[in-house]
């Protein structure tokens, strides 16, 4: 699977809004979650993103084509990194390409307190990739609303 992360500049920011409202319309419609969802994020917040020195954006490309994004916030001066958001276009989904995203990124970014991110809990789709790709839950649970609560990961260096 031939899977390339370009970086991101502040020219691909509507590419990148429109990947994103795109690929998370689906959870936005069920979960109702207009305060955490990044498909209800402005192009400004993205934009604002974009321009932040402690931030990497990339746009996946597969066969050629933007499939989505994936952003590396690095914390604790570079030592850890988060992950969020990662995102794949609805059409490209379930194809194992985030898998290939991480083992690029957890290759690419070594640091050495480990990685974190969160997701929804009720997305058992989603828990189990990021379990399967290594991912502990820390134990930390925020409830949005009563449709979700997000769940915390981590993964050790």
């Amino acid at each position: 699977m031939k899977i390339e992360l370009q970086k991101a500049t502040i020219n691909d920011v509507k590419k990148i809004y429109d990947m994103q409202v795109a690929s998370f319309k689906t959870l936005l419609d069920k979960y109702q979650d207009y305060e955490t969802n990044p498909g209800a994020e402005s192009l400004e917040k993205i934009s604002s993103r974009l321009n932040q020195s402690w931030t990497h954006f990339y746009i996946i490309i597969y066969e050629n084509e933007m499939v989505g994004a994936v952003r590396i916030v690095l914390k604790e001066n570079g030592k850890k990194c988060r992950i969020s958001p990662l995102f794949i276009l609805p059409e490209y989904q379930n194809k194992g390409l985030a898998q290939e995203v991480f083992k690029i990124i957890e290759d690419k970014y070594r640091p050495q307190n480990g990685w974190e991110l969160d997701t929804i809990l009720e997305e058992k789709g989603n828990c189990h990739l990021y379990e399967k790709m290594g991912y502990k839950r820390t134990g930390e649970y925020k409830k949005i609303n009563d449709r979700m609560t997000l769940v915390y990961y981590e993964k050790k260096a």
